[in-house]
């Protein structure tokens, strides 16, 4: 059970990191937000999925 936990983290994890490179943001900022999320793990991909993913190209412009 915890293996799939572990593993649905690192899936989410990638998926929001290739969702980040995508954006039309500053370099500098895809590599801070992707930082940022990669080391807050299960809260960062929480508050990412549910505000800041809407609101990263207004604050990296």
């Amino acid at each position: 059970m915890s293996t799939l936990i572990y593993l649905a983290g690192i899936v989410l994890a990638i998926v929001a990191v290739l969702d980040i490179v995508k954006k039309p943001i500053k370099t500098s900022g895809k590599i801070i937000a992707s930082v940022i999320l990669l080391l807050t793990s299960w809260v960062g991909l929480i508050i990412y999925y549910l505000y800041a993913k809407d609101h990263l190209t207004d604050w990296f412009k």
